[in-house]
């Protein structure tokens, strides 16, 4: 795509697909991802439930 690996555009932890998509453990595994990287001050979690629902999490200090 043009980018360097360290650009800032480039999502360092992968995705979805990258980590794993298991079935039930969406939110758990963005929650522990969101918890070993928090280097920033705060993190957004959002997940796409099904039939127009969604959840976000807002993580924080």
């Amino acid at each position: 795509m043009g980018l360097p690996d360290d650009a800032e555009q480039v999502n360092r932890n992968g995705g979805a697909i990258a980590l794993g998509h298991p079935l039930g453990m969406s939110g758990a595994r963005l929650a522990l991802t969101v918890t070993l990287e928090l280097e920033w001050r705060y993190a957004l979690c959002t997940l796409c439930i099904g039939v127009g629902q969604g959840i976000l999490e807002r993580v924080g200090e």
